[in-house]
């Protein structure tokens, strides 16, 4: 794929525009792409989500932050250049039982939060409400809030308490949830471990309650068994799922996080 655009949303933090005909099997969201490091010494690919997805001028979005070499590589590339990608692989969110009206709760956290906005445009094409959940660090690592603003009503937290409400998302659900009670029709979520495990207590029990994990990766389609995880119930611990091609994304309550 060609690279179009790199650009610095926020410190350390990048979004890629990327063409190519690789963009028409691109629909479901949640799905990722394991890209292959431009360099020789470092072999192993990067998964990172799709942000946003446009069929009609083959591109797509990816938002990475600088975290090792790999990603660093990455934000050295200029516009021209070109990366070897594989997919879209995984299992993204399913959205066959929204409806019409339907009220979504979409929570995220940091570097979750990409894979939400494609899937809430899709939502707002089906005609749904959704309702976000954000929590970053501070403000000066938030990014694409106009963005999310512009497809339906955003909540913001901040661990340092810089904009929106002081703390995790979690306390912003709890707050939100106490003062306007409803039974959302589905419940999304993509963030660390803490905020899915906080999802996942609250929602466990919920018909449509979907969490996308996140997980080292090495082949990014199966093979490797290099990313599973417990399957929740399993006494023996010989039960796993493989957060690559099984997931990203699995209901509330079946693994264990």
């Amino acid at each position: 794929m060609t690279i179009l655009v790199q650009e610095e949303v926020a410190p350390r933090i990048f979004k890629l525009t990327l063409q190519g005909k690789l963009v028409e099997e691109m629909e479901t969201p949640g799905q990722f792409l394991h890209i292959k490091v431009p360099r020789a010494d470092l072999l192993l690919r990067r998964p990172i989500s799709i942000n946003a997805i446009d069929q009609a001028t083959e591109t797509c979005q990816i938002i990475y932050r600088i975290e090792g070499d790999g990603t660093k590589a990455f934000s050295e590339l200029t516009p021209g250049m070109q990366l070897d990608v594989l997919g879209p692989l995984g299992n993204g969110f399913d959205l066959s039982k929204i409806k019409s009206n339907d009220v979504v709760y979409l929570i995220g956290g940091g570097i979750g939060v990409p894979p939400l906005y494609e899937l809430s445009r899709q939502l707002k094409e089906i005609g749904a409400i959704p309702v976000h959940f954000f929590g970053f660090a501070s403000q000066s690592v938030m990014y694409d809030k106009e963005l999310f603003e512009a497809l339906g009503v955003c909540h913001w937290a901040t661990d340092d308490g810089s904009f929106g409400m002081k703390g995790h998302v979690g306390m912003l659900l709890d707050q939100v949830v106490t003062e306007t009670p409803e039974t959302p029709a589905a419940v999304f979520a993509c963030g660390n471990k803490g905020m899915l495990q906080t999802v996942d207590e609250r929602y466990r029990n919920h018909p449509n309650a979907q969490l996308s994990h996140e997980a080292r990766m090495a082949c990014g389609m199966g093979a490797c068994y290099g990313c599973v995880c417990h399957v929740v119930g399993d006494e023996t611990g010989t039960k796993s799922v493989k957060v690559c091609d099984e997931g990203p994304v699995f209901p509330a309550g079946k693994v264990v996080i």
